[in-house]
């Protein structure tokens, strides 16, 4: 917190940006105390509202081209000959993702964005899967620019008490973790039981 505003004091509505972009790449703190200590700082006269609105969707832009570009380094072949290396995927677990996300691709950018923990995970697969760099980032700013303002004005109408942001956003990233835990618990034991019959 101290260091985030630092940076906003140093550098104004770019130094919330540049938070945003490496919560992005590095979440050690999440957009959930970024945004909302932004929109307090606006509260304040510190910064201004809009630019501070406009630097952290840039910001979330810039982090998620540079996860994109991970995942089209990583490329779809390379993740085919992974995934048959890992225990319990297979090169056809890849090919039925990438079938999904080339269907339903805009949609999980877009609302992908708005979810925490995998607003930043999401550009991975946006980038193995080739999907358009012009589209991908035109949705990543459209979902950036609504959860960013969601949040500022959160912080700018909460005043002092920006942190219920945060706290209570707290509950849904652990509610999303747990999600991904069965998923990948349920994933587990569906392979077991299919390499056992």
């Amino acid at each position: 917190m101290e260091w985030i505003t630092r940076l906003m004091e140093a550098l104004g509505s770019p130094g919330a940006g540049l938070a945003v972009a490496l919560e992005n790449v590095f979440p050690p703190v999440p957009s959930e105390v970024i945004l909302p200590l932004a929109g307090f700082a606006a509260g304040q006269g510190k910064i201004s509202l809009v630019a501070a609105i406009l630097w952290t969707t840039a910001g979330s832009v810039v982090g998620a081209l540079v996860l994109y570009g991970l995942g089209a380094w990583l490329g779809l072949e390379r993740l085919r000959r992974l995934a048959d290396r890992i225990p319990f995927t297979s090169a056809s677990d890849v090919d039925k993702a990438d079938a999904w996300f080339d269907e339903h691709g805009t949609k999980a950018v877009f609302v992908g964005r708005m979810v925490p923990v995998v607003r930043s995970l999401i550009s991975i697969p946006a980038g193995v899967s080739g999907m358009p760099i012009v589209k991908f980032t035109l949705y990543t700013a459209a979902g950036s620019l609504v959860w960013n303002t969601a949040l500022i004005l959160a912080g700018y109408a909460l005043g002092d008490n920006y942190e219920l942001v945060d706290r209570y956003l707290g509950w849904v990233s652990t509610g999303v973790l747990v999600v991904l835990a069965i998923s990948v618990a349920w994933f587990v034991v569906a392979r077991v039981r299919e390499r056992r019959s």
